[in-house]
């Protein structure tokens, strides 16, 4: 069996901090029980420019990486499995613009060994614990791979930051939730602890069709997702209002006035705009959002269709 380096963020180390052990030991525990499900589905990849990560999410072997790990499509890519055992992968399309990528394994007999997907996108909310797998520089069969453990620090439209510290070689490795499945893909490695990129899965959901018949996708001209045609701020009552609505915007055709405050999209309250603008981006242009308002103390629930109209300052 392999060896497994753990290395926690997400701990406030500070000497006047009280560590709760009772938490921390239940943390461990989860840790320790998902481990085994996932790290089968963890792959280390050589390419012409190093070492990389990657994450199998289907028995028949699509993978999981970041866009800049293959940089194209097409690409022949080395794969190492968790026994050592070495395959190839050929690279299908690519999100260059959030640094998303698919790419699909050698046919085999039997099937592969994989791990799902979140696709409640808007439920990775900063606060949440989180686990990142990697092969920092490259496959070490008698150490194994390296697990972090730690916090979502900011949730952005496209990304995830935690304090689980990267490294050289992780770029494509899977971040996973308590649940056991894939929030993030690792993308950018910076100095911070604290300023740790992985890739979300709404980029991923929201160009899957593309990614899987090969094309690259360099520019998002619908912003990050679904346009609405809002402005938001927070009110002096620390609540989500409307400050401005754009003039032939779905918003404005479904009935949204300046002023409103939201106080749900699809059933799930809405405590800041980081979390609105995160809900609206990870839906695509033709959905549906079920927007909850309240406006001169009435409350109202419209339905609004997300167009496909580039806004760079609105949601």
């Amino acid at each position: 069996m392999l060896s497994c380096s753990l290395a926690a963020g997400g701990l406030d180390a500070s000497p006047t901090a009280k560590t709760d052990v009772a938490k921390l030991l239940r943390i461990q525990n989860d840790v320790q029980k998902l481990l085994p499900q996932v790290r089968p589905a963890l792959v280390a990849i050589q390419t012409g420019g190093g070492t990389a990560s990657g994450v199998i999410i289907s028995a028949d072997g699509l993978l999981l990486t970041a866009a800049h790990v293959p940089g194209g499509p097409g690409k022949d890519m080395r794969v190492i499995l968790e026994d050592g055992s070495v395959t190839t992968a050929k690279s299908l399309g690519l999100d260059k613009a959030t640094d998303a990528a698919l790419a699909q394994l050698k046919k085999r007999e039997k099937p592969w060994p994989f791990v799902k997907l979140s696709r409640e996108v808007i439920k990775a909310q900063p606060g949440e614990w989180c686990f990142a797998l990697g092969h920092p520089g490259g496959f070490d069969k008698s150490r194994g791979p390296v697990l972090r453990v730690g916090k979502i620090i900011k949730q952005t439209a496209n990304s995830l930051h935690t304090d689980c510290v990267l490294m050289g070689g992780d770029s494509g490795g899977p971040l996973f939730n308590f649940a056991g499945e894939v929030i993030g893909i690792h993308s950018q490695i910076w100095e911070n602890r604290d300023q740790n990129v992985h890739v979300s899965m709404a980029p991923f959901l929201r160009s899957w069709d593309a990614m899987h018949k090969s094309q690259v996708i360099k520019v998002w001209g619908v912003g990050a997702g679904g346009y609405l045609g809002v402005a938001t701020v927070m009110s002096d009552n620390v609540e989500l209002e409307v400050a401005d609505v754009i003039e032939g915007s779905p918003a404005q055709k479904a009935g949204v006035r300046a002023g409103d405050v939201i106080l749900s999209v699809n059933d799930d309250a809405m405590t800041d705009q980081q979390q609105f603008t995160a809900t609206v981006r990870s839906k695509a242009a033709g959905d549906t959002l079920k927007l909850k308002l309240r406006s001169g103390g009435k409350e109202r629930e419209l339905a609004v269709k997300l167009a496909q109209k580039p806004q760079e300052d609105s949601e």
